[in-house]
C-alpha cells in the first residue's frame, strides 16, 4: 500500500467508508485515511508560530543582550490565556543518573551475594530492577545472557567476604540507569 499513490488510498477510502456505513461511523475522508497510512500527526500551526517566536526571541537577545537569554527550560502554558515560565534545571551531584554515578552500601561481609542485590533493589538510594554485578575483571552475577546467568548463578549463594574485600568497588549495570554504577560496599 502506498501512502503516495491517490489510486490506492482512493480504493482505501471505498473500503472504509463501506465499514464505516456497517457500523454507523462518519468522518471518512480522503485526507484522514492518508493520515492514517502515513502516520501523519497533524501539527498545529499555533504551537509552531509560538515555538518559532520563541526561538526568534532567543535569537535576538543572544545577538543584543538586551535580557537574559533562555538557560535550558521554557514552559508555555496557553489554555487559559499564555503563560510563559522560564528557569534552570540544576545538576544534583548526588543523582545516580546525572551526578557522579556513585554510591555506597554498608552490610554484612557474611551476607550472600543474592542479599546485597537484594538490597541494590530495594534501598531508596539506587532502585535498581536487575542489576548485574562485576568487581574488577571478576563477573559476579550477569542477569542476562541465559548461559552467563547460569555461569555466575553459583556466586549468589556466596558470601560476600568470600567473593570481596570490604570496600572493594562493584560496577553495577541495570536496565533502570543509562550508564554504570559505582557501588562501594563496606562491611559492617
Amino acid at each position: 500500500l502506498d501512502g503516495d499513490d491517490p489510486e490506492h488510498i482512493n480504493w482505501l477510502v471505498e473500503k472504509a467508508s463501506e465499514r464505516a456505513s456497517q457500523f454507523n461511523i462518519s468522518g471518512i475522508s480522503y485526507s484522514l485515511t492518508q493520515g492514517v497510512v502515513k502516520n501523519i500527526i497533524p501539527a498545529i500551526a499555533s504551537t509552531n508560530a509560538i515555538i518559532a517566536a520563541v526561538c526568534t526571541n532567543e535569537a535576538l537577545k543572544l545577538v543584543t543582550s538586551c535580557n537574559p537569554f533562555l538557560d535550558n527550560y521554557l514552559f508555555y502554558s496557553g489554555d487559559e490565556g499564555i503563560h510563559s515560565y522560564s528557569f534552570c534545571y540544576e545538576k544534583d551531584p548526588d543523582c545516580l543518573v546525572c551526578g557522579n554515578r556513585q554510591g555506597s552500601v554498608a552490610i554484612s561481609g557474611d551476607a550472600t551475594l543474592e542479599v546485597l542485590i537484594d538490597e541494590l533493589k530495594t534501598n531508596r538510594s539506587f532502585q535498581l530492577r536487575a542489576p548485574t554485578l562485576t568487581c574488577g575483571d571478576v563477573n559476579l552475577y550477569f542477569q542476562n545472557p541465559k548461559e552467563l546467568e547460569e555461569l555466575t548463578r553459583p556466586n549468589l549463594d556466596k558470601k560476600l567476604c568470600d567473593l570481596f574485600e570490604s570496600g572493594s568497588t562493584l560496577t553495577a549495570t541495570d536496565q533502570t540507569l543509562p550508564t554504570s554504577l559505582q557501588v562501594t560496599v563496606l562491611f559492617s
